[in-house]
C-alpha cells in the first residue's frame, strides 16, 4: 500500500470510494414567502427612514446620503465576511442598500436635476450591463449559485441598481399619470401578480421572473410607506415615518429571528 493509499485509508475512504464533495455554501437566501414578505417591509422601512433623517431630523439629503453610504459600506464588509448566508447580516444589508439606493436617484433628480426619464434609462442601462459582465464572467444570473466573492459583489451591485432603476421608474409613473399612493402600489402589485402568472403558468424563466419581480417590489413597498406614513391632506394615512418605521422594523426583526432558528432560505449545497 503506498503512503497515499494509506492516509485515504486512515482518513475513512476505502480504496474505491470518492472522498465526499466539498460543501460551499450559498451566500444569498433561497426564494420563499418570507424572502419576499422582508424585501417589500425592507423597501418600506428603507423609504421611511431615509424620510425620517434627511427631513424630520434635519440632516438634509446630501448628509443622509453620504451617511447612510458609509454605513453601508460597513454593513456589505461584514456581509462578505461571513462567506454563507446569515440571516441578520444578511438582510441588514438589503434595508441599507434599499436606503442608499433610493437617494442615489434622489439625489441625481432632485440636486442634479436629472430627470426621472433619464434616471430610468440610465439605470436600465447599468443594470443590463451588470447583468451581461456577470453571466461573461460567472456563465450564470441564479441566485442559488452565489457561492463567491467575484459573484456576490455582482449580486450586491445588481441589487443596488434594482433599487434605483425602481425609485426612478416608481416615481415617473406616479409623476407621469399623476396615481395617487394606493393606485400607484396596485399597478405595481398587478405587474409582480402577472410575473407571478407568467413563472408558475407560462413557465417564464425563473432568472428572469425574479429579477423583474425584484426591481417592481421597490415601488410598490415605497408606495405602501407612503401611503402609511405620509398625511392625509396629502393622501396618506398619516401614520408618520417614526411609527412607520417601527412597525416594519418590528416585522423584519421577527421574521429575521424565525429565519435564523429555522434555518429557513439556507441553501448548501454539494459541488462536485
Amino acid at each position: 500500500m503506498t503512503q497515499l493509499s494509506a492516509v485515504s485509508e486512515s482518513a475513512g475512504y476505502a480504496r474505491s470510494e470518492t472522498p465526499p464533495a466539498i460543501i460551499t455554501p450559498n451566500r444569498v437566501p433561497g426564494v420563499t414567502v418570507d424572502f419576499w414578505l422582508i424585501k417589500l417591509m425592507a423597501v418600506t422601512m428603507g423609504e421611511t427612514a431615509a424620510d425620517f433623517l434627511a427631513v424630520n431630523i434635519g440632516l438634509g439629503l446630501t448628509v443622509t446620503s453620504l451617511l447612510m453610504a458609509a454605513v453601508l459600506v460597513g454593513a456589505l464588509v461584514l456581509q462578505f465576511r461571513q462567506k454563507r448566508y446569515v440571516p441578520w447580516s444578511y438582510w441588514l444589508a438589503v434595508v441599507l442598500i434599499s436606503i442608499v439606493g433610493t437617494l442615489v436617484t434622489d439625489n441625481l433628480v432632485d440636486n442634479f436635476g436629472v430627470s426621472l426619464i433619464t434616471t430610468t434609462v440610465a439605470f436600465t442601462i447599468l443594470l443590463a450591463a451588470t447583468f451581461a459582465v456577470w453571466f461573461s464572467v460567472e456563465g450564470t444570473l441564479s441566485i442559488h449559485e452565489v457561492r463567491t466573492t467575484r459573484r456576490e459583489a455582482f449580486y450586491w451591485l445588481a441589487i443596488l441598481f434594482t433599487f434605483a432603476l425602481g425609485t426612478a421608474a416608481g416615481d415617473l409613473v406616479a409623476e407621469k399619470f399623476a396615481l395617487g399612493y394606493m393606485a400607484t402600489g396596485i399597478l405595481f402589485g398587478m405587474i409582480i401578480a402577472s410575473i407571478t402568472f407568467g413563472y408558475y403558468m407560462l413557465k417564464l424563466d425563473g432568472v428572469l421572473a425574479f429579477w423583474i419581480a425584484y426591481i417592481f417590489t421597490r415601488p410598490l413597498g415605497a408606495s405602501f410607506g407612503d401611503l402609511l406614513s405620509q398625511p392625509t391632506e396629502y393622501g396618506g394615512m398619516g401614520l408618520g415615518t417614526i411609527i412607520t418605521s417601527a412597525i416594519f422594523l418590528a416585522a423584519i426583526v421577527a421574521i429575521v429571528a424565525y429565519m435564523t432558528m429555522t434555518r429557513e432560505g439556507s441553501d448548501e449545497v454539494s459541488l462536485g
